[in-house]
């Protein structure tokens, strides 16, 4: 099956960062507006094959919200195209950096929060982000979409056991940081200017067990309202930002 990916910025940041692994960009012909064109002139210097389609045509590939460009990738192209590193090449960048700021997903399983969060860790320079290959999602075209170009700048690793993937980077010097509510300590309480790995877990049932135990700390974000969460997309954004606040300081 052929890769996708659609929406705008997902494609700008494709064709900027590998056009290589671009079979063809499916793009709107009666789409004329300043944004297109500048897509269309970036695509041609790029080298890169453009097909003008119809809105139904595009609207027959994917049901997403495509904005009228959608870029099909090169058969085998998928992983590599999306930013996808491995895990011994995640450590090496960890050992490479001076203070390593990693964000690390456990059992978030809606694409769309998945992207969301892969924008917020592009944006604060994080060093990795890291999720399980189980009950998780994929970096698939909706995830692209909403990551806004991020899904191909930040490098992203799935790992088969996170706790063991944990225990490695506590190895390499990094300090596990997990977030839940049910915590007196608070985000702001907590030293972030340390090499460091901000734990997320699903909007329901939070962290796993086993990932939970394998947290040096535990903070929680502190709320002042009624409702008891954040969307897991919005708390990694505090979080990591939260990071980027203090070592601004040091």
């Amino acid at each position: 099956m052929t890769e996708l990916v659609f929406g705008y910025h997902a494609t700008e940041s494709l064709i900027r960062q590998r056009p290589g692994h671009i079979q063809t960009l499916m793009v709107q012909a009666d789409r004329n507006d300043k944004r297109m064109q500048a897509l269309n002139d970036l695509a041609q210097s790029q080298g890169v094959a453009i097909t003008r389609c119809t809105k139904s045509d595009l609207d027959a590939v994917t049901s997403g919200r495509h904005q009228g460009v959608i870029a099909r990738l090169q058969q085998g192209a998928s992983h590599e195209a999306a930013g996808q590193t491995s895990e011994s090449d995640m450590m090496a960048m960890v050992v490479a950096a001076e203070r390593p700021l990693l964000l690390i997903l456990d059992g978030v399983t809606d694409p769309h929060n998945l992207g969301a969060c892969l924008r917020s860790a592009d944006a604060a320079g994080v060093t990795a982000v890291v999720f399980p290959k189980d009950k998780s999602a994929d970096v698939n075209d909706v995830a692209r979409k909403v990551a806004s170009g991020a899904a191909e700048t930040v490098p992203w690793v799935r790992v088969t056991n996170l706790a063991r993937t944990m225990e490695h980077l506590k190895q390499a010097g990094v300090w596990i940081i997990g977030a839940s509510g049910e915590v007196p300590e608070t985000l702001h309480d907590q030293d972030l200017t340390v090499s460091c790995a901000m734990v997320l877990g699903s909007e329901g049932s939070g962290m796993r067990r086993l990932t939970r135990e394998s947290c040096d700390f535990m903070v929680s974000l502190p709320m002042a309202g009624a409702v008891s969460s954040l969307n897991v997309s919005v708390a990694a954004g505090i979080c990591l930002f939260e990071a980027v606040r203090q070592r601004r300081g040091k």
